[in-house]
Formats: C-alpha cells, structure tokens, sequence
C-alpha cells in the first residue's frame, strides 16, 4: 500500500450543529498542519476566588471542549479500483469521522491508533471533504491536549493487499552463526475473483545489502484473508541492543505475473528475551537492569502534538541522561517515539490502560473500556510488534479492581489477550497496593479528595509511614496475590518495601519498580543491583510534564496546606528533564547512583529561602540550581549540594576551601555546605582513599547580559515531521549562565517556517506557549521552529538590554527518514 501523510490543509473550529453557539462564539476556524493540540492553544482559565483546586488543576487549568477539523481533498477517477483507507495515529478524545456528511467511524480511546476504510463515502474524480469531531471533558488525571494529536496517513492500496498492521516479525532462535526470523504476512483479497499472488520477502541489512529471502506463492479467494508464514534465516546476525541498537529492513512484496501489487516494509531488530529470578531480566542473554524513567505524552511547549522530531529529541535527552528504558505512563505510546527508541537503543514498557470499569474521572475512558478494550489491546499490540525496543506490555495502571478478587478477573483477560496477539514479549500490571488494597475501605476518601481535585497523589503524599506499613501488610500479601498470579512481570508502584520480602514469599516472582519516588532512586538502585529477581526502576518522572500541578513543588509557608499547586501553577515540577528538555539537579544525581558519572555534580539551593524550612512532597527534589550567579546575595549565606560517589568532597570558594564533607552511598551521595556567596568561582573536588577521583566548578555570570541563541539543528527536512529546537540563554561575555536576569525574549520566524511554540520551564508561569514573547526562567527559554516549504527559515531573538541574535535554518526536500542528530 502506498503511505502519504494527510496532516496539511485541516481547518479547525468549534463543533458545528445543534446547540453549537455557544462554543462557536469561543474558537475562530483557521487553518492548521497536523498533528496539532487544539488545547494548548487555549488561554488558561484563572479559577474564581476560593476555588482555586478543582479538576482543572489537573489539566493545568486549560478549558475543556469539542472541537471540529474538516479537510478537502481530491480522489480520483481511478480510485474506484483501489482501496482508501484513512489513518489517525491518536485523536484525544472519543473522535467521530464523517466523510461527506456521513458518519464513517467513531474511537473513544485518544490513545490508541484506528482506520477509517473510506471506499463507501467517497466521491471519484471529485473533490471530498473528511471532519472529525473531538472532545475532552472531565476524562483525565493530566494534561491531555485535545484534537488530532498524532499523525495520519492516506492509504492507497490494490483490492488484492497485504493487509494493515499485517506482518509481523519475529526472531525465535538465535545463534551467533544464524539466526531465524519468522515472518507471517496477511494478504486480503476485496476483488471479486479468485488470485494467485507470489509473496518476495527480503531481510535487508543497515548497508542496503539483502542477507536472506524467500519467495512464495498463495492462493487468495475473494472476500478472504490468507496469512502466509516464512521462516527465513540470516547468516552471522548482528544483534539489537541497548548499546548496539542494529536494525534490518524487511521488505514484502505482493506479485503476480504482470505487476506488483502491493509492497510493505518494516525495520526490526534480532534479539532475544529471557526472563528468570535467578538473573532477572537478560537480552541476547546478558542481564539488563532497567534504569527506567516514566513518561507523560506531551511535549512541554507543544502542547500534546506529537512531532516526530520532538519525540526522537525526548529519547536522545532520556538517554543521554542515562535511562535506558521508558514506560509510556499511563496510555500506549506514539509511533514516532518507538522508532526513536528502536534506532536510539531505549527499551519500553509499553502501557494500555489507565483505568478498566472503574473511572478516575467523571468521563474517562472507563466508561468505554467493557466494549473497547480488545480492540485497544490489538491496536497496541499491532503497533508495538515489530519494534524491538519493546519488552513488556503493562495490562494498567494503579487499577483498583487488581485488589477485588471479582474485578480483578479482567487482567487475565487483558494478559490472555495479549498473548494471544502477541507470545513473544512479557506482560506486567503496575500495582499501586493502597489503590488496589484499601480502596473499598478508602472510597469515600478517594472520592471526597478527586471532588477538590487532589485524588490519590494527595493521600499518598499525606500517608506518611503508614504508606509503607500498608503496602507490607499481609491484607496486601492477600489481596494482590490473584492480580500478579496473571502476568509475567510483577509491577510494584511505590512498593519497594516488599522487594525482599517477597522473594521469600513468592520465589517465582519478578520484579519490577513499575513507579517510584525521585528521592528513594539511591535505596531502590541499591535493591536493583543486589537483587535478581527485581528487573529495574521507573521513577516519577524523567520528563517534566503540563497538568497535575506542583506536585513535585517545595513550599516554605507551612499555613498552605493544598498539596497542589494553585494557579498559575502549570507543570508538575517532577521531571529530571523540565518541559523544555534541560537536565535539572536530580538526574545528574540519579546519574551518579547510576554509576555512569565519576565526577561530582554542584547545585546551590534558591538563597531567598535560605534558613526556611523547606515543605516538599513525596515527589520532590531540592530546590536547587546549578549556578553560581546570585546577585542580590553577595555577603548571604547559601547552602550548596554536591553530589558524589567518592569518600569526601572538598568546597573551594575562589580557592579558598570552605571545608570538607562525606559524601558516598553512606551520605547518600550527597555533602551539604553551607557558605557565604561571593561572586567568582566554586569547585568541588571528590575524593576517594585520598586521591581526587573527579571535579565540577561553577563560574559567576558578571559581566553584561548577553543572547545565546543555539538552534539543535541548522539542517531540517522541509516535512510536517520535522522541527528545530531553538535554545535560548542568558550569558555573559564569557558564556556563564545569568540565572538571575530573566527577562522578557521575542522571537521572529520569518520565511520557509512557523514559529510551532515558545516557552520556559517555569512551573508556574502564566503566560502561553503561543505568543512571540516569552519570559525566561533561570535563563533560558525555548522556540520551536517548523518548516512549511524548502527554504531558508529566519529565526531572530531580541531581549531588553541584550540586542539581537540572528540563526537562520535550512530545510530541504531531501527524503529523510526518522530525524536523529
């Protein structure tokens, strides 16, 4: 079949029709390029006095709505002989399509992928117009975004086809001089007649050079599917692994005698998956420990759009910080991230549900699960098959039916199905044991919290000790025992209490830290490592994220007593990355318990709170940022981290040493000192038996402001897939940061693109992401750029104070596949 995309030329608008005025009167109909988030584009709603919660802090504060995107496009004559068929990778949330006024299909979940086969609607040799119509109200725990999120595709084919999402790769028997790859093809026939068709498959290495084939041939009668299984075997294999991510090509191609009928292609790697508690999780037979980052979908100032480019960019970030696996939290991931994750080498958890019949919101997915959620688990499994970055299948997410021995039924349905589709990867279930344990007892204050719009997060930062002593009781022994008896993998959220002591309760059990908080990663690692039968960890979060706001805050005024953030509050302010895609304290940190850092890491804590006690919540971190410029505090006392696998570190202050301190897994990787901020130099010197083992130093920003402007690629496709990421920083002459001088930033694309977003990492900003100014936070501010049409694109930044900085980007038509730097 042949792939086009179908993002350009959309408009979008309010729904239209009976009882549409209203809404009509808020959203003007302009014309878009897909993917697109109608929500991020909306001016946040300011609650009104004394209601500053609510659900809407949960959305960041962004109004809800239904939206409606139309497109014309032209079909033609000989189409009538083809068949068309329409691909929306995810629409957020519960899409109906119409094709020229009729209604052609519906799908709730705003996650999964779906087709419209358009053959019945179509006008031939004529212009036709396609809506579809969105909605989100009430039905999620974050920022979700809204519209037509993901990509979509025309697709064209023969009435005699390889069907869609129809072959299927795997690799069973690997040896170092062969391996065998399994490929089972499935052709449809929709013609009238009955067709004998020659199947070429080609595995095709990274060099373009074919390596094995098989060719055979298939009698296909009408109206019938045929599916065709070749086993084909590649001399001395290259392996796909996290260090090593190798990639082949298999090509299919549908004959017959006088023409090609259909071709199809897809990238898959050879490698095999062994799973035990002796030695854990092992790839290609070497064990693997999972350094696992969860993951909301959307893409900080981009809203939900899910670009390619800013997908594969999220993956190179996550990986050079140093995760190797992700878990897609809470919703099966996007196309384009799994690529990036196959060519990065980046493992995945790919997760379906966030809820099954019990909902989370008033109108969540949970009211169509009971009838939609086969379909979601194919269309999951049918997207995850043929990459091999993914390794597990997570059936949900704290469900509370997990803990009811009725309800919790449904995962052997969920872990059945999967297998059925699917045999070759591990299935988990992320168990959070207050949810699934005490939740009948709980109901009413579970309820009484989601009402002021708090929900679990809110009782599980307020349980304190008791949390743990739940989790390790034996009603949680008890009531889970059926849920995790149903999958491969056991998924404990926030449950690393019951890592030793269920090795011995439940030897055949393994393990993995499905989610966990940012500041046990030093304890759980040290787990991890001493502990086969547990796989890895997945903390809470690896990227910053839009919705549940604050949750990862520190407060100082101890009379505020709301766990979440009010408004402007924006982000969770939990992420190692923030929304902007810059590293903050935590993940230098989390990459030294890692072990892949051997020099120490310096952050200062924010010197206006110096002497407050500090309020944070379960999931925070430090208020600290690595700088040493702090005007205003020259002569104050501030209190300095410094993180470090090493005996000792050593504080210079303009070379004088401000004293010595123990750092190492005993200190929990981490020496406090606290000093008088002069402007200059800091440094830290670890040691261990003596012997400097590594050092950081910080220098003060002290001459004017200037503009740093750095694009992350000068070099683009001129493609809907693609962007460049415009960094914006605030230095001296010298290149210091200057995160004391925030300030306003403009920014002006002009030529071959758009400005796509503008934005900081502050967590509580009350700007947009869609205005050309933009207020930096700690220094730095980000713009993403998007082609439109081969050329030149312009991108000039001007700041008070600063002058002017002029980048220009070049995108080309040149093909390009995934776009990596």
């Amino acid at each position: 079949m042949i792939r086009t995309s179908f993002n350009e030329n959309w408009t979008i608008g309010p729904k239209t029709g009976f009882f549409s005025e209203k809404a009509a009167a808020k959203i003007l109909p302009r014309s878009v390029t897909l993917p697109h988030d109608a929500m991020i584009e909306r001016k946040r709603i300011k609650p009104v006095e004394g209601d500053n919660r609510g659900q809407n802090s949960n959305i960041a504060f962004y109004p809800e709505g239904e939206y409606e995107y139309k497109k014309t496009f032209f079909v033609p004559a000989e189409y009538k002989d083809k068949r068309v068929t329409i691909e929306f990778e995810g629409v957020y949330m519960n899409a109906m399509v119409y094709l020229n006024g009729s209604f052609a299909g519906q799908h709730p979940n705003g996650y999964t992928n779906f087709y419209i086969k358009a053959d019945r609607f179509l006008k031939y040799g004529e212009e036709n117009e396609i809506k579809v119509i969105s909605m989100n109200y009430k039905d999620s725990r974050w920022y979700s975004g809204a519209g037509i999120y993901r990509n979509t595709k025309l697709v064209i084919g023969n009435l005699v086809h390889i069907t869609l999402d129809g072959v299927k790769i795997s690799t069973p028997d690997i040896l170092a001089e062969r391996a065998v790859v399994n490929v089972a093809t499935v052709i449809e026939n929709e013609g009238l007649h009955t067709n004998v068709v020659n199947v070429l498959t080609e595995i095709v290495d990274a060099d373009g050079r074919v390596v094995g084939s098989d060719s055979a041939t298939l009698t296909t009668f009408a109206g019938e599917e045929a599916t065709l299984r070749q086993r084909i075997y590649v001399r001395q294999p290259k392996l796909w692994s996290v260090n090593q991510p190798y990639l082949y090509t298999c090509r299919t191609r549908l004959m017959t005698e006088n023409e090609q009928l259909d071709e199809d292609t897809n990238s898959f790697g050879i490698r095999s998956l062994a799973l035990d508690p002796d030695k854990g999780l092992c790839i290609n037979g070497e064990i693997v420990k999972l350094r696992g980052a969860c993951i909301h979908h959307d893409n900080g100032v981009l809203g939900a759009a899910t670009i390619d480019r800013a997908e594969v960019r999220r993956v190179e970030i996550l990986k050079q910080a140093g995760f190797n696996a992700l878990r897609g939290a809470h919703h099966p991931m996007s196309k384009a991230i799994l690529d990036a994750c196959d060519r990065l080498g980046m493992l995945v958890m790919d997760e379906s549900f966030d809820m099954w019949t019990s909902t989370k919101a008033d109108h969540d997915y949970g009211l169509h699960f009971p009838v939609w959620w086969e379909k979601d688990i194919q269309a999951m499994v049918d997207k995850d098959y043929n990459h091999p970055c993914v390794i597990m299948y997570s059936i949900g997410n704290e469900i509370p039916e997990a803990g009811r021995p009725l309800d919790s039924v449904w995962g052997r349905k969920l872990a059945e199905k999967i297998r059925s589709v699917d045999s070759t990867r591990f299935v988990t279930n992320s168990i959070n044991f207050i949810i699934a344990v005490i939740a009948e007892q709980m109901k009413i204050t579970i309820a009484n919290a989601t009402a002021k719009g708090e929900g679990i997060n809110t009782i599980m930062n307020n349980m304190g000790q008791s949390m743990a002593a739940i989790t390790a009781s034996e009603l949680a022994t008890h009531r889970t025992a059926e849920s995790f008896g149903y999958v491969d993998i056991a998924g404990y959220n926030y449950a690393e209490e019951r890592y030793l002591m269920d090795r011995e309760l439940f030897p055949n059990r393994v393990i993995v830290g499905s989610e966990t908080f940012p500041t046990m990663i030093d304890k759980n690692w040290n787990l991890v490592k001493e502990n086969s039968h547990v796989l890895g960890d997945f903390t809470w979060t690896g990227w910053d994220y839009l919705g549940e706001v604050g949750v990862g805050r520190v407060k100082y005024d101890p009379n505020e007593k709301s766990f979440m953030g009010a408004y402007p509050w924006l982000t969770a302010w939990c992420g190692d990355i923030d929304i902007i895609g810059n590293r903050r304290p935590v993940s230098y940190y989390r990459e030294i318990v890692f072990g892949l850092r051997k020099d120490p890491y310096i952050a200062v804590q924010r010197p206006e709170y110096y002497g407050k006690q500090p309020i944070p919540t379960t999931w925070s971190w430090s208020d600290s940022v690595s700088s040493w410029s702090w005007n205003g505090y020259e002569g104050k006392l501030v209190r300095v981290e410094v993180y470090a696998d090493a005996d000792e570190v050593e504080l210079l202050v303009n070379g004088k040493s401000a004293g010595k301190a123990a750092a190492g897994k005993e200190q929990r990787y981490t020496a406090e000192f606290d000093v008088v901020y002069e402007p200059g130099e800091i440094v830290a010197i670890a040691s261990t038996d003596g012997q400097a083992i590594g050092r950081m130093k910080l220098h003060s920003a002290t001459s004017e402001v200037q503009l740093k402007v750095e694009a992350d690629r000068t070099d683009i496709t001129a493609s809907d897939r693609d962007l460049s990421f415009v960094m914006i920083s605030l230095v001296d002459g010298q290149g210091n940061l200057y995160n004391t001088a925030d300030r306003k930033v403009s920014v002006q694309v002009e030529g071959s693109g758009v400005l796509q977003g503008l934005g900081s990492a502050d967590p509580k900003s009350s700007e947009n992401f869609f205005d050309t100014e933009r207020t930096t936070f700690d220094g730095k501010a980000l713009a993403v750029v998007r082609p439109q049409n081969a050329g030149t694109i312009t991108v000039t930044v001007t700041a008070d104070g600063c002058g002017q900085k002029v980048i220009q980007i070049k995108a080309t038509d040149e093909p390009g596949g995934l776009i990596i730097n």
